[in-house]
């Protein structure tokens, strides 16, 4: 869920980059005391996300504010639904409806896109997680559209997993090197922090195998036949995640081999849009 200080927090920053000293369009034509009812008007098909966010930004923006909502976050929707009714002051709904349009709508890109990675591995056993290719500072929006969709969230950033990639083996020197000073600087922190150590070929997966001290095994680039072989010669003994480049065309061919984890950058980076509306249909 949503960390509800963060996301007031988040609201009111983009409140002040949008109205800055003041909605100046709103307040030369509309009655400060005035009240609007409006509607969002699905206009697309997909997964809907981010109702609650926009409840909470209207309810930032107006504590007197009343929503009726029809369609919950994680639903179906295709066009003409309408999600919810809100009513409030009409200075208020306008300062927020250009927010709320854009958290819902890439929220609700993120989620349908989420949703069908995941029925692409229904009956594998494998989970799709989600990265770090997020927008800055959208990041607990964003992951939160990738659960909602049907997928896992993986780290939240770099303090709360060890994940030792290409660049950190490089430097270290070898993959021997890195997994040695990750142990050494974990016990001299006290931290129990779980270690994900990327794979690039076999003979990688040699030096990890034998030095040992990761709690999973991600193995970056590898084609399906390359893959089945490394999971042979894991065999169980880690947790195993696929990575790199897999897209919904063959997300299932690569979760058939058993891997117990493939991320999918895509869900966040190159996640579309879903078309909605903010329409007021009455004065109040």
């Amino acid at each position: 869920m949503v960390d509800q200080q963060q996301l007031q927090d988040f609201v009111k920053a983009a409140l002040r980059e949008d109205v800055g000293d003041g909605d100046h369009t709103t307040l030369a034509t509309i009655d400060p005391q005035d009240k609007s009812r409006a509607k969002l008007l699905v206009k697309d098909i997909g997964v809907l996300s981010g109702v609650q966010v926009a409840e909470s930004i209207f309810k930032q923006v107006d504590p007197d504010y009343d929503m009726q909502v029809y369609i919950e976050d994680g639903s179906d929707v295709k066009n003409g639904d309408i999600a919810f009714h809100v009513e409030c002051n009409t200075h208020a709904l306008l300062q927020a409806e250009r927010l709320v349009l854009n958290v819902m709508q890439r929220m609700s890109g993120i989620s349908t896109l989420s949703a069908r990675f995941a029925v692409e591995v229904e009956g594998t056993g494998t989970t799709i997680l989600d990265t770090r290719k997020t927008t800055p500072l959208l990041r607990f929006l964003e992951k939160e559209a990738v659960r909602i969709g049907g997928c896992a969230n993986y780290r939240v950033g770099l303090y709360d997993r060890i994940m030792i990639k290409d660049n950190h083996i490089e430097a270290a020197g070898s993959v021997t090197e890195a997994l040695r000073k990750t142990k050494t600087y974990l016990d001299k922190l006290g931290r129990n922090l779980p270690i994900t150590l990327e794979i690039r070929n076999l003979m990688e997966l040699d030096e990890a195998l034998t030095e040992g001290g990761a709690d999973r095994l991600m193995l970056d680039n590898f084609e399906i036949p390359l893959l089945q072989e490394a999971l042979r010669i894991i065999n169980g003994a880690y947790e195993t995640e696929a990575s790199g480049g897999i897209e919904l065309a063959t997300v299932r061919k690569y979760a058939e081999t058993g891997v117990d984890f493939i991320s999918v950058g895509a869900l966040t980076h190159s996640a579309g849009t879903l078309d909605l509306s903010l329409k007021i249909v009455e004065d109040v």
